[in-house]
Formats: C-alpha cells, structure tokens, sequence
C-alpha cells in the first residue's frame, strides 16, 4: 500500500509555514525564505503582507523556469539581514541519529538539504542500524552502503551514524566538497568521497564483482557527469536500476530510490524495480510519497519513494 510521509514534528530546525499559488514559505534555523513551488496549486493562507514581514530572502527565478523539467538560474532578493552560510541540525526520531548541514543560498534556489527526505533518513539509519548489529554480532565486516547522486549528504550521514562503510558519489566536485563539510560538522569521518558519472561507477563495480549492503538513490530528472555525461531520467533509470541489482547484495541488504520528477507515481516506481531486478519473491518493498504539512494542515506532495529490502 502506498503511504505518504513527513518529517518528524521534533525536528524544531525546519518549518514549513506556508504554501500556494505557486511558492513556499520555509524556515530553516533562524532564517525565512519565499521559493517556487511549481505543486502549490491553491491560495496562500497568509497575506502577502505577512509573507513579506515574515522572509528574510526570495528567490526569483530566470526566464524559463521549469521548462522541459530544468532550471534556469535565479536571484535571491534580501528583506532582512542575514549570513550567506549558516548551519541546521537535524536529530532523528531514533537515539543515536544527528548531523549538522550547512546551507547556503545557491542560484538554482536550493540551500543545501531537501526536509522531506528526512523519512527515508530515518529508514536508512533503522536499516542500516539493523545490519551493523548483524555484522557485530557475525564478527564480520561493517556493512557498505553507496550513495548515488548523494548532493550535500544527508542520507550519507544518517547511513554513517550508524555505523556503516559509506561511499559518497556525486558529479559535482563542489557538491562534494560541501557534503565533506556537513561530515567534519557533525563530527564524523571515514566516508569515501567519489567524483564521478553514476552509471560509469555502478558498472565499473558490478565488472569487478563488488557489492553492497546498502544503496541509496536520488537521481535528478536531468543531469551531467563530470566529463559530460548525460542523464535523462526517463532513458537512463531501468539500466541503471538493471546495474544497481548487480551491486546490491542479494540478502541481507536495502535500496532507496526516490525520484522527484513529475508524473512519477510510487507505482510506476515500484514496477521499475521489480522488473529491473527481476523480482519475484524472497523481498519486502514499500512504496509512498514524501510530502510536507505547512502550519495551517496544507499537504504539500514532493517526491516518491521505493524501499526494497531482502
């Protein structure tokens, strides 16, 4: 049955305070921010006049916004003082889960972190928890989990606070050097940072017959490696999810996948899965969207989710 997921309540860093006619009014910390939000279709709830007392920063976007699935770069326009850079702390439901993310405002009006994966942060901590008392009890080595299309590395550090051998992979160099900044920030170490195409990664391992407990997944609709590779998710995500049940261990292991683009539906996804890794029996997947409630109960849909665990 497909669910639908939010953010923990106790996560007091993050707010949705507003949502409709196509923006979002968010605080992350201290700071207030108007963006665009193609999916809030209805009316505001608060006055402009409030929205405007309220945002320390708005972002514009450029001419062609959101065409064709893509972003145009945009501009940030100040109300309020505020710092270029500043620092959120997300600590989960479940004891032992915590990290540090810094944010920033960036020309494509992402900060840093998207708040509603923080369902699948929690599941990849529970799941990864779980496998790192398997291998302790075993004697055997810690689990290795993979992060692809990994960003700033949110889902990295919940899978490392657990306890696992993390592998962070992104195509952006500086994307990686800022997730390598949220691991020093929350006081961790160890992850393995890779700069690379997804694909070129996924296969050269399943060649060498590597694999891995865990594998996390959060592909852009559109997307460049670093010597330009292109992605296209409607081309590329069967032969990918094909490559990733190469890596995947075929017991005892997990995948996330999650996907942003419009007119995916968590069944569509979970039909992807299971023909791209031939399923038939011996596994457990759930399957949902990931949304946020704003203050006054509004449900804002914003991605869709598969979990498969063997």
């Amino acid at each position: 049955m497909s669910m639908i997921e939010y953010p923990g309540t106790f996560w007091k860093d993050y707010e949705l305070i507003d949502c409709g006619e196509g923006e979002k009014l968010e605080r992350y910390g201290s700071y207030c921010m108007a963006r665009p939000e193609p999916k809030a279709l209805w009316n505001k709830t608060l006055p402009a006049a409030e929205w405007d007392r309220m945002i320390h920063t708005r972002f514009t976007p450029g001419a062609g916004f959101g065409k064709a699935g893509k972003e145009d770069v945009g501009s940030w326009s100040r109300n309020r003082k505020m710092d270029d850079q500043w620092y959120i702390r997300y600590d989960g439901a479940q004891k032992g889960l915590g990290f540090t993310l810094r944010l920033g405002l960036t020309s494509f009006k992402h900060v840093g972190v998207f708040p509603e994966q923080a369902s699948n942060w929690e599941y990849i901590y529970r799941e990864t928890s779980a496998l790192v008392s398997q291998a302790r009890e075993k004697g055997a080595a810690m689990p290795r989990v993979l992060n692809l299309f990994a960003y700033t590395g949110a889902a990295t550090l919940a899978a490392k606070a657990a306890g696992a051998d993390v592998t962070h992979l992104d195509s952006v160099r500086q994307v990686v050097n800022w997730a390598h900044g949220n691991m020093e920030n929350s006081r961790m170490d160890g992850i393995r940072w890779v700069v690379e195409d997804a694909m070129k990664f996924a296969r050269r391992e399943a060649k060498r017959g590597n694999v891995y407990q865990g594998i996390i997944l959060d592909p852009p609709a559109y997307g460049h490696g670093p010597d330009g590779e292109k992605w296209k998710l409607d081309e590329c995500l069967f032969d990918m999810l094909k490559t990733v049940s190469q890596i995947l261990a075929p017991k005892d292991s997990f995948m996330v996948l999650n996907l942003y683009s419009n007119g995916y539906s968590p069944l569509l996804g979970e039909t992807t899965v299971k023909e791209a890794f031939r399923l038939r029996d011996g596994y457990e997947m759930e399957s949902g969207e990931l949304a946020l409630r704003d203050r006054y109960g509004k449900a804002l849909p914003l991605s869709i989710y598969v979990r498969l665990k063997r």
